[in-house]
């Protein structure tokens, strides 16, 4: 008598959910982490977000990341 393993599959869509909620929980966290320090709450979220590479409200652009955008190709470097 064999017993069938049924593998559950998630679609990308999930995961990526997944991982967003996992993010902004660890966000939260530590803003509220933060704040309890006596840090503002705006400047917390400043923070935060530079960590986690995210745009705040009232930022216009992200500081750029050196490791993107403007790189050059691999052909270029070697």
């Amino acid at each position: 008598m064999a017993i069938r393993m049924v593998k559950k599959t998630a679609s990308i869509e999930e995961v990526l959910s997944a991982f967003e909620a996992a993010r902004d929980k660890v966000m939260a966290d530590e803003v509220k982490s933060l704040t309890k320090l006596g840090i503002p709450k705006a400047m917390a979220y400043q923070m935060i977000a530079s960590r986690f590479h995210q745009k705040v409200g009232n930022q216009d652009e992200a500081e750029p990341d050196p490791f993107e955008g403007n790189a050059t190709s691999w052909e270029e470097i070697s």
